[in-house]
């Protein structure tokens, strides 16, 4: 049967770098006549600047890009459209990152353990006001809630509080310091005369010592390690 008008169709938008499933994803969309697929796209950076070009009704994220936390896109779309159902698709089912995702305004939270097009039920079930979570995350919540609330990894005590302080090169720490003052990479490339693509590759290496994943969670760490005179 043939929708008669385009507004009825749902409209996505996906951020993964995986190419596998994108192809496999953008395929099934095709075959849902219900849905239709705005946006692809591969890093953190790039699902940030979609967020201001285009309006979906259901975003899917991957956390772990290859640049940052999808956590970030998930809370900056939340922030923008209220109203869009944002659904996470990964790997990592920890209860960190469900938690993160959530408090960031994710309503649903699948792993990567079916096909794409078996999301396509997910996608119109988080539409029509469903929250899809996928069975072994659903289980991790309730024992949580049935713990008295209380997460096995508190998001107050950062599990890297009690290492040994990080070593930062001295264009590292420089980058840090930019990050802190809130100056973008394009801005710091500028500052420190050097390119974007060596200013996140600067930001990589912080992330990995750091061990964090996102620009907050990497200003808190670096704070509470005293690499900060701030």
């Amino acid at each position: 049967m043939q929708h008669s008008l385009n507004s009825s169709q749902i409209r996505v938008a996906l951020v993964e770098d995986d190419i596998h499933f994108q192809n496999a994803f953008m395929d099934a969309i095709q075959d849902a006549p219900d849905m239709t697929l705005l946006s692809v796209t591969g890093t953190r950076a790039l699902g940030l600047l979609a967020l201001d070009h285009i309006q979906v009704d259901v975003l899917l994220v991957d956390l772990g890009l290859p640049d940052g936390s999808g956590i970030d896109v998930i809370r900056s779309a939340h922030e923008k459209w209220p109203d869009c159902g944002i659904m996470v698709s990964t790997t990592f089912g920890d209860e960190m990152h469900v938690m993160q995702s959530l408090e960031a305004g994710a309503t649903g939270y699948l792993l990567k353990d079916s096909a794409p097009k078996n999301m396509m039920d997910e996608i119109r079930s988080l539409h029509g006001g469903g929250s899809p979570i996928s069975p072994l995350i659903a289980r991790q919540i309730l024992m949580r809630f049935r713990q008295g609330g209380q997460s096995t990894t508190p998001l107050e005590e950062h599990p890297g509080a009690n290492k040994q302080r990080t070593t930062l090169s001295a264009r590292e720490q420089e980058v840090l310091e930019f990050i802190t003052k809130g100056f973008t990479s394009d801005e710091i490339a500028t500052l420190m005369s050097v390119s974007r693509h060596t200013v996140l590759t600067y930001v990589r290496r912080i992330y990995v010592k750091l061990e964090v994943s996102s620009k907050a969670e990497a200003i808190y760490e670096a704070r509470s390690q005293g690499l900060l005179s701030d």
